[in-house]
C-alpha cells in the first residue's frame, strides 16, 4: 500500500449493518473485507435519528463527533454523554448500545478494530504532525476541515479526505484545522 489518498467525494454510501442509517467507508483492512471479518475499520456516518447501534462481536470502537451537538449513548447499560466534537469516546462494539441524538444530526467518524487481532490509537490533532506507521501497521489521518497539506507531496486534503500509509514515515501533515489521526498496530 505504501501511501494512498481517499477523497471524501470517492466514497459512497452504504446502509449500516443493521440498517438504520448510511455510512462511508474511509479504509479498512483487509481492504474491501465484509464487515464479519475485518480486521480495522474507519468510516463516517449520518446520523440523523437515535436508535440502536450495530452489535459488532469481538470488536472495540472509537466514535468521534465531527459534525452535530452530539449523542447520548446508552452502552451495555450506562450513559456516556459524547457532546464534545472531535473528542474520541472508546467503547466496546459487542456490548448492547442505543444513542439519542441531543440536538439534531451528527456526523460521526467510527474506528473499529478487533481487539485480538489490532490495536488503535486515535487522536485528534492541529498543525505539524510527523505521520508514522508502527512497525508492520498502518496510519490514516482524516481532514476534518478544509487546509490540510501532505508535505514534500504537495497533496491537498479538503474536508473528510484522507491519507492512508503502511509506510514507516509517508510525510508530515500540515493542518490549518483539525485532522483525526488512528495508528493500528497488528498485536
Amino acid at each position: 500500500m505504501t501511501l494512498r489518498v481517499l477523497r471524501a467525494a470517492d466514497r459512497t454510501a452504504v446502509s449500516w449493518k443493521n440498517g438504520g442509517g448510511v455510512t462511508r467507508e474511509i479504509a479498512a483492512s483487509p481492504e474491501g473485507a465484509p464487515l464479519d471479518v475485518f480486521d480495522w475499520r474507519v468510516s463516517l456516518a449520518d446520523v440523523s435519528a437515535g436508535g440502536p447501534f450495530s452489535s459488532f462481536p469481538g470488536v472495540d470502537r472509537t466514535l468521534t463527533v465531527v459534525d452535530g451537538a452530539g449523542m447520548d449513548l446508552m452502552v451495555g447499560g450506562e450513559h456516556h454523554i459524547v457532546d464534545e466534537q472531535y473528542w474520541p469516546h472508546d467503547f466496546p462494539g459487542d456490548l448492547e448500545t442505543d444513542g439519542r441524538l441531543l440536538g439534531g444530526p451528527v456526523v460521526n467518524l467510527n474506528v473499529m478494530y478487533r481487539r485480538e487481532r489490532t490495536t488503535a490509537e486515535v487522536a485528534v490533532v492541529r498543525g505539524t504532525l510527523r505521520l508514522s506507521a508502527p512497525p508492520g501497521g498502518t496510519v490514516l489521518a482524516v481532514a476534518l476541515e478544509d487546509g490540510a497539506v501532505l508535505d514534500g507531496r504537495d497533496i491537498a486534503l479538503d474536508r473528510y479526505d484522507a491519507v492512508v500509509a503502511d509506510s514507516a514515515s509517508p510525510g508530515v501533515l500540515r493542518t490549518q484545522g483539525w485532522a483525526l489521526l488512528v495508528t493500528l498496530s497488528a498485536r
